[in-house]
This record gives C-alpha cells, sequence and structure tokens, in this order.
C-alpha cells in the first residue's frame, strides 16, 4: 500500500491526572481543553496540553524551549501538539514547521493548506471511482457478481 502522508498519529499521552494534587481523591472530572477539576475539594488541575495552552495565552509567541522549560512538557509533547492541530505557532513567528509533503513552513498541523486541498481532491476522486466501480447498472439492475436467486443458495 503507497505511503499518503494520512497515516495515524499514536495517541499521546497527556499526562492526566488520576488522583487529586491536593487532597488524593481519584474522584477527578474533565472540564474540558486540558482541565480537571476534583468533585471532592473543587481543585484545578491540567493535563500536558493544558499546561501548554494556559502558558501561550499569557505568554503569546514563546518558544517551544521556554514553554517547556516553564511548564514541565517535553519539546517532543509540545511538537506532537503542534503537529495534531492543538496548539500553533505565533503568526508572524520566525519558527516554523515544516509541511510533511512539500515542506513549506507551517503554525501548526502537518501539511499546508494547499497540499491538504490536493489530497481533499484525490481521496474525493478515488472514494467517487471505488463507489462507481461497484455499481454495474442503475437503480434494481443489481451489483457486480452473481445475480437474483444464485446469490442467495447455500454451497
Amino acid at each position: 500500500m503507497q505511503n499518503n502522508g494520512l497515516e495515524q498519529f499514536d495517541r499521546i499521552d497527556l499526562s492526566e491526572p488520576t488522583k487529586c494534587e491536593k487532597c488524593g481523591s481519584t474522584h477527578i472530572k474533565y472540564n474540558g481543553i486540558g482541565e480537571y477539576v476534583c468533585e471532592e475539594c473543587r481543585f484545578k488541575m491540567y493535563d500536558d496540553y493544558g499546561k501548554v495552552r494556559n502558558y501561550l495565552e499569557q505568554h503569546p509567541g514563546a518558544t517551544a524551549t521556554e514553554v517547556s522549560d516553564k511548564v514541565g512538557v517535553t519539546k517532543q509533547k509540545i511538537r506532537r501538539l503542534l503537529k495534531e492541530d492543538k496548539i500553533q505557532i505565533a503568526p508572524g513567528s520566525a519558527t516554523f514547521i515544516y509541511c510533511e509533503k512539500c515542506g513549506v513552513g507551517i503554525l501548526s498541523g502537518r501539511f499546508c493548506a494547499s497540499c491538504m486541498a490536493e489530497m481533499g481532491k484525490t481521496l474525493n476522486a478515488n472514494a467517487k471511482s471505488q463507489r462507481s466501480s461497484n455499481i454495474t447498472g442503475g437503480f434494481g439492475k443489481g451489483t457486480k457478481g452473481e445475480s437474483g436467486a444464485k446469490r442467495f443458495e447455500k454451497k
């Protein structure tokens, strides 16, 4: 099978809290966007995504090294968050990640907009040709292979 760059990433481990840092309770509720709340004492905690996101909101344009040093999340995880389009490099920054297909600088994700559009067209064309190759006629004409009762006979 041809590798077109669309293989899935492994799910990134975001170090989600399983126990309250304040009271030790295991009754943790996910509030969204990387935030968790202890249902016992209402203490707020964050997974790695939440820590990075909060830091970037307070310090726009911070580098991956700065963020890593300040919040304790590895640069590798920060890079994965960029590739998964969860965070974005600040516009106007001299730092970029690169499109995996054409190599142009991008702010987040794996592919630039033009490569995404091109791959979308290719996927749509492939899906359309696959659908049309499975149909032999119009409504009620059947599909390729044996027709009528022969399709349902036990052998």
